[in-house]
């Protein structure tokens, strides 16, 4: 059986060019205010009412189409193009081991992360406006706290594997 991360990787088709090009910054940057966006869309709902669903799936086939639409990066010596590699790493260590701490604390990063959907599914569900900005800066922070320890963990590996150090240039 596959992981997580794996299945999430088959689904979203992220072949070796979709990588290059999502490893363009503004891919990464322009995907940070999809899930606040997505929670405003839902909370739509008591504005708009079905009308939501047309925000909504707009986000969906953003996200979907994002690591596309942008051209492979001139550069990816940058913060943003290092955390897709970082991902990219983390998604392969079942084939390239990586070291253990970075494996536990990605752990416990996604389980986090994962835990901050709590809130947010309860505060737009109840529209409770704290309680869904509380699962945002979870998750979201979680998220960008992930990408972060991504970056560190491509840093780290870049040196034991050529594949690795060639996405850097």
């Amino acid at each position: 059986m596959t992981n997580y991360g794996e299945w999430f990787e088959k689904l979203m088709g992220m072949s070796d060019q979709t990588w290059k090009r999502h490893a363009n910054p503004l891919s990464v940057w322009t995907r940070v205010p999809v899930l606040p966006l997505l929670a405003l869309a839902i909370w739509s709902r008591a504005w708009i009412g079905v009308w939501c669903l047309l925000p909504i799936g707009m986000l969906v086939v953003w996200t979907v189409f994002n690591p596309r639409a942008f051209p492979i990066p001139v550069s990816t010596d940058n913060w943003a193009s290092k955390a897709t590699f970082g991902e990219r790493v983390w998604l392969n260590r079942k084939t390239v081991p990586i070291p253990a701490h970075h494996d536990r604390f990605s752990l416990l990063l996604n389980i986090g992360t994962t835990l901050g959907i709590i809130p947010l599914a309860y505060g737009l569900f109840e529209y409770n406006l704290w309680a869904t900005l509380l699962g945002l800066v979870v998750v979201v922070g979680g998220k960008l706290w992930f990408l972060d320890r991504m970056v560190w963990l491509y840093q780290d590996m870049k040196d034991e594997n050529a594949d690795y150090a060639s996405w850097l240039y």
